[in-house]
């Protein structure tokens, strides 16, 4: 697994054998980031059930500010601080241990600062996207306007429109399908 793009691209990314994660595709990843079609400069990044980390990343060696990564799993939590810490961005990289089922963390950082772009690639087949899609839409942890990436198999049905957040984008690679989510408050 690489980096695909930025000043990090081609930088070689740790991963466990047997980890019960299923890592984005470097073929994916680099898809998700066509998609976005944007810079990232200075943008503030939430890597939801980030796994390796490789999405918060690789948008950091794309010109992201920070990303901050949560996942529940210990093993995860390791190898995300392994990542960064091989990139040389681990002072830009922030990672929260927290069951994303119970709840988004209110850690100061997610006060102070909201997100402008949110990766969310949660377990398949769970129903998860939905529950932390309507998290992300009921609290201030969104700026306006900001995207979210959700990840999920190609067969889940995903709502078009949650509160706040509209589909403008979907693309299917294999058994995922990328959706991209906008936010905008309503005025």
């Amino acid at each position: 697994m690489r980096i695909t793009g930025g000043r990090l691209r081609g930088r070689r990314l740790a991963s466990f054998k047997g980890l019960e994660i299923r890592p984005t595709s470097d073929r994916v990843r680099e898809a998700i980031f066509d998609l976005l079609g944007h810079d990232l400069s200075g943008e503030r990044v939430l890597d939801l059930f980030a796994g390796t980390g490789s999405l918060g990343i690789e948008a950091i060696s794309r010109g992201a500010a920070w990303a901050v990564f949560i996942d529940h799993s210990p093993k995860a939590v390791e190898l995300i601080l392994k990542n960064l810490k091989l990139c040389g961005v681990e002072a830009q990289g922030f990672v929260l241990k927290k069951d994303l089922l119970k709840g988004l963390p209110r850690s100061d950082l997610l006060l102070e600062q909201q997100a402008d772009l949110v990766f969310l690639d949660p377990p398949y087949r769970k129903g998860m996207i939905r529950a932390v899609l309507e998290e992300l839409a009921a609290h201030r942890i969104l700026a306006s306007p900001a995207i979210v990436v959700g990840q999920s198999e190609q067969r889940e049905v995903l709502t078009s429109h949650l509160r706040t957040l509209k589909i403008v984008k979907s693309r299917t690679y294999g058994n995922t399908r990328i959706t991209l989510y906008r936010h905008e408050e309503q005025e």
